[in-house]
This record gives C-alpha cells, structure tokens and sequence, in this order.
C-alpha cells in the first residue's frame, strides 16, 4: 500500500498490507478501495453457525476475523455446576455432529480419576461407536464440501448415505443425533440382534456410491480448478498453529491419536495412517475420502472381532452421589477433525472443578482460518474454510 492507501492486485505481496505494532494489516478503511463484508453466519459455505468478517479490496481478502458465538456456547463453566452423570447430555453439544468423542473423552477422564475398569465388550462397542461416528462426521462434511463448490447431487448423495449410519445409531442407542450412549464404566445397551448383518448392507452401499462420487466430484475439471493449489497449508505451521488430524496429515504429518497413544481395542485393528504432501484443499478432500474407506474397513473388523457376549458396562453405585477423589487428568482421542482433548481437574465433591475442552476447531477455525484467507479470492473463502472442517460449538464452549 502506497503513501495515497492506495492497493494494488499487481506485482509482489509485498504491496499488500504489511503487519503493524500489533501484528495486523494497517488498512485505512477510510479508503474507497475497501470493504467491509461478511460471510455467514447462515451462508451454506459456513461449516455451522460463525461468520467471517472480510475487509475486500475488489475481489481479494485483505483481512479476516472469525465471529463465533449464534449457537451452543458456555458449556466449560455449565459443566462446574453439575453433578457429573448431569453433564453427558450436555457434552454432546460441545460437537453436535460429533457427540461420541465428547462422551468418550468425559467418561474416560471419570474413570481415569476414579479407577472404574470398562469391561472387554464395552471397550469394543465404545471403538465401534467411535468408528461410526467418525464415518458420519465425513460423509456429513463430503457433503459440505461438495456443496460449497456447487455440486449439490453430491451433498444428497453423502447426506442419504450419512442417514443410514444414523438409522444404525439410532437402533443402537434410541437416537439420531445425541445418543448419550457411552457412560462411566462403558456402555448403555448391547448390539441388538442383527445389527451386524444391517451395518454390512449399509457399508456395502456407502462403498459403492463412494464409486461414484469419486468419479463425479474427484476427478472433475471444475473441482480440480476450484480446489487444485488454493488453500495451501505449510508445514511449517502444523506445531504453533495447533494443527491435526486431516488438516496436518494432508501436509505430511503422521500424527494420529489412535496410534500416537491407542486407547480403546484401536491397538487390536489393522489400520494405517492417511499422509499426503500437496497440502491444498483438493489434497486434504481425497484424504478424508480415504480416511472414510478406512473408517469402512474398521468397522468391519470390530464386528468380527468383538465378542458375542459379556458385560458392556461396570457395576457401578448411584452415579447421582458419585464423588471422585481430588485430582487432575487429561485424555484424548482421534475425531475427524484431529485430536479432541478433555483436561478434568477434580476437588473431590461431587461436582466437576474444571473440564478444559481442547477441540480442533479453535485453532482451524481463529488462528489458522484468519492467516489462510489474507490474499485468497472471495470466491474460494467457502471452500477454503469447508476444508479445514470445523464445528463453532467447540470454539465458544
């Protein structure tokens, strides 16, 4: 930007608006060659309900600020003021379309704290729950993705195709959605008789619409060009921005909770870790694509291997006069997003003293969204942010 304030599309970044004092652009709005505008939060390129606010300069972002806070939020401090079995229902929410990892993550860090022993069939209900979820949640963001670029048959196909793994929660657990479904000490309900035989009919059909939608979205001109080279991640980045999952393993990384630090019957299956290098919103989309496939394969093998029968909870007392001893711990887990972190700290009544939820959204959504989107087309703002794959709950919990 010239002494006038007035920016230039041309020539190198460095005429772009440099960092000042404080770290941001120093961008005169008084300027008639920028704009203020804002994307969400009801735009269908917003992955729920944030928005983003862009300063423009013709068709170029020059700033970016991510404004959380139209949904769920508070739920950190909500928790302190219930009794522990009380804050299942209400960890759901931190991740609406995700909820099994809150539950996991919650009743993990409860037996961490307690010494409660989680019974050999409950551990694998809970992989298989965990599995499941994890196949939604990117069938669910499929859809999204494909969406945000105009491909709309594609987000039907991936939404009916999520419905029926709901149709399977749903017969587990007696809900869609919410299933508050994993307790202290394990799970609530066993397999009812032949789900296995409904969840292999269901997979038979996501893999071959997957056929499909790898020829229709995948290996499409107007995708390629939308996705191809925009929204590059740097590896660099990865360790101070807080990256994971997807996000970092499309830029080389390998890091992955489930082999990082196994946890549930994970070190039981056989699995490997999706990598890629090219780091762009085309790269991280085909690696969800193969990360779901393998979601497929697992699901697969934890039915085969889980046992017919035995307890799939612990006997436990009146969960509503459950005490924890005073103490602290953290657990994690592997989502489709990355790792999903709950740190619990207990004083020893009957109410949590501190849960610190560390989702991967905060990071994707703040600090990684605002960098990536300085210099990018307001074109490729939806995809770009589609891509990183977050849920604003998690943000403002």
């Amino acid at each position: 930007m010239n002494k006038q304030g007035v920016f230039s599309l041309e020539g190198d970044r460095s005429k772009y608006p440099q960092p000042g004092a404080d770290g941001k652009p120093e961008i005169d709005l008084s300027s008639h060659k920028y704009m203020k505008m804002w994307q969400g939060p009801n735009h269908p390129g917003i992955t729920g309900n944030m928005s983003v606010e862009l300063t423009v300069c013709a068709d170029e972002v020059v700033e970016a600020k991510t404004h959380v806070g139209y949904l769920h939020r508070g739920f950190e401090k909500l928790m302190e003021r219930r009794k522990y079995i009380q804050n299942f229902p209400l960890v759901c929410r931190i991740a609406v379309p995700e909820p099994d990892y809150n539950e996991l993550n919650y009743a993990t860090a409860i037996e961490k704290l307690t010494g409660i022993e989680v019974p050999e069939k409950g551990l694998w209900l809970r992989t298989l729950v965990a599995e499941m979820a994890r196949l939604q949640g990117y069938l669910m963001w499929l859809g999204g993705m494909a969406g945000a670029v105009g491909f709309g048959t594609v987000g039907q196909w991936s939404n009916y195709l999520r419905d029926l793994i709901l149709d399977r929660f749903e017969e587990l657990t007696g809900a869609r959605i919410y299933h508050i479904y994993i307790l202290p000490g394990g799970v609530r309900n066993d397999l009812p008789e032949g789900f296995a035989d409904r969840m292999e009919a269901n997979l038979k059909e996501i893999e071959g619409f997957m056929k499909d939608i790898n020829r229709v979205l995948f290996n499409n001109y107007v995708y390629k060009k939308r996705t191809v080279g925009i929204g590059y991640i740097d590896p660099a980045w990865i360790y101070p921005y807080g990256i994971v999952g997807p996000n970092a393993r499309a830029a080389g990384s390998k890091n992955d909770v489930r082999k990082d630090s196994p946890y549930v019957k994970y070190p039981e299956l056989d699995f490997g870790v999706n990598t890629a290098t090219d780091s762009d919103i085309y790269t991280r989309s085909v690696l969800r694509y193969n990360e779901l496939l393998t979601d497929v394969d697992l699901i697969r093998q934890i039915l085969s291997k889980m046992p017919k029968e035995g307890d799939f909870i612990a006997k436990l007392p009146n969960m509503m006069n459950l005490t924890i001893p005073a103490g602290e711990t953290y657990v994690r887990s592997e989502c489709t997003r990355g790792e999903y972190g709950y740190y619990m700290v207990s004083d020893g009544s009957g109410y949590p003293r501190r849960v610190n939820v560390r989702g991967p959204s905060y990071t994707h959504a703040v600090a990684l969204l605002e960098k990536m989107l300085v210099n990018a087309n307001i074109a490729d703002v939806a995809q770009i942010m589609v891509s990183l794959h977050t849920y604003p709950p998690e943000i403002e919990r």
